[in-house]
Formats: structure tokens, C-alpha cells, sequence
């Protein structure tokens, strides 16, 4: 199931909120009706935390997570630190890392078994994010964007990348993550994914001004349709489109 919501007046969900199969990070301060959104959808399987990092409510943008474990930039603080360790589940591995390239949301993209990472970032830090994660690590560009975290968006059902990625690099991708994958965009017309949109193996969350289409686009490669054919999408598209000629 994807959900539209909004933070604020702000459509990009992606940069204030963290999603992963285990927990759930949303921005402190936030109106409450954000807050309930992820609450309603997530609340029953995993917990939803309300956090900071480095006194900023960018926690989409400064972390990277998966159900193994979660790394924060070095500009977090301790009590920020205690704080989200103290929330989540036990067998998630918090550590904060030392990293010049500290948006690692921006820079570091993956789901509970790959890990996608900005060509420049370090080797140490490439070691961290294999061993906390538990995943394998590539380097990669998205559509020649270094930031791979910033246009680009998975799970482990599926993925959906930057619209104008070549078809050759989306089938190396595709086999690197052993998932499907779509060029597609979020709130009309956006290309930056992970911005617009956050998910997981059953939830979707992106902004207010996806459009529809958007939508069944993102509901389908994520397989969040409770096994919905895709044969009806494809009718109403087509017959849509014969009565707008």
C-alpha cells in the first residue's frame, strides 16, 4: 500500500523520514498528522521513532539503515545517539561513522542485502557499511548522478530509479541488486526518489503531489498490490487514454 502524506508544507517525505522492514525514523517537530500517517500504516509491525540528527530533522538525508543495522554521521550527538539506540530493537547495530561525505542518505542507498555507494566515499567506510548492514557493497552511479541515494529508491521486492537512467544501466543494476527495477519519477515529475518517496517490503510513504499514475507505478514494481493484476492497470491506462484522444 502507498500513502501520500506531507511534512509540513513539504512534499519531500524522503528527507525527514527513514523506513527500513524493522523501524521507522521520522523527524521530531513535525505536525502530529505526519507523525500519525507512518503510525497508522506501521505502528502494529515495527516501531516508530521521533528522533534528530546533528540538531537537524534531516534524518532521511544524514542515515542509512536497513533491518541489520543503522549508521550516523559523525555530527550526530551522543544524546541523539542514545537516544535512537535506546528505541530500536535490540539486533539493530547503531553505529556513528567518520565520514567527510556526512549526508550518507545522499550517498549511500540499499535494502537488507545490497548496499549502492557514491564512487568517492571511503574504503573504511565502504568495510562499515558491509559488516553493519550485513550487505555487499557496489559502486555506482545513477543516470551519471554520484549521489545514489538521492535518485534512487529500493526494497527487497523491487526499485525505482532516476527517470532518465539508460536502459543499459538500468539491467546492470537490476542484476547487481537482483530485483526489478523502474526509471521512474515521484510528486509529478520529480526525479529525485529517495527525496519524494520512502519503502519498505509492504509500506510506501511519498509526497502529496504524486500523481496516480506515480502511484500504480510505484505500488507495482514495489509489489505492495495484494497480488492485483496488473492486466487492469494496463485496461484503464489504455482505455484513459482513448477517451482524452
Amino acid at each position: 500500500m502507498a500513502t501520500r502524506c506531507a511534512f509540513e508544507n513539504s512534499n519531500d517525505v524522503g528527507v525527514f523520514s527513514k523506513l527500513t522492514n524493522a523501524y521507522c525514523l521520522v523527524a521530531l517537530g513535525g505536525s502530529e498528522n505526519f507523525y500519525s500517517v507512518f503510525e497508522s500504516e506501521l505502528a502494529d509491525h515495527i516501531p516508530v521513532i521521533k528522533a534528530t540528527v546533528a540538531g537537524t530533522r534531516l534524518l532521511g538525508r544524514c542515515t542509512v539503515g536497513n533491518k541489520n543495522g543503522l549508521l550516523l554521521p559523525n555530527t550526530c550527538t551522543d544524546q541523539e545517539l542514545q537516544v535512537i539506540r535506546n528505541s530500536l530493537p535490540d539486533e539493530v547495530v547503531v553505529q556513528r561513522i567518520d565520514e567527510r561525505l556526512s549526508a550518507l542518505g545522499n550517498c549511500v542507498v540499499c535494502n537488507d542485502y545490497v548496499a549502492l555507494i557514491h564512487p568517492d566515499i571511503d574504503r573504511e567506510t565502504e568495510e562499515i557499511v558491509a559488516d553493519v548492514l550485513g550487505v555487499e557493497v557496489f559502486r555506482q552511479t545513477i543516470a551519471n548522478n554520484v549521489l545514489v541515494g538521492s535518485y534512487c529508491s529500493f526494497s527487497n521486492q523491487g526499485g525505482m530509479v532516476h527517470p532518465k537512467t539508460s536502459i543499459e544501466d538500468l539491467d546492470e543494476l537490476s542484476s547487481l541488486l537482483q530485483i526489478p527495477l523502474v526509471a521512474g519519477t515521484v510528486n509529478r515529475g520529480s526525479d529525485v526518489i529517495g527525496a519524494g518517496l520512502v519503502v519498505n517490503d509492504w509500506a510506501a510513504f511519498c509526497g502529496l503531489d504524486t500523481t496516480s499514475t506515480e502511484l500504480s507505478v510505484i505500488e507495482s514494481v514495489f509489489k505492495l498490490r495484494d497480488a492485483q493484476p496488473m492486466s487492469i492497470v494496463g485496461d484503464m491506462r489504455a482505455s484513459l487514454i482513448d477517451s482524452m484522444a
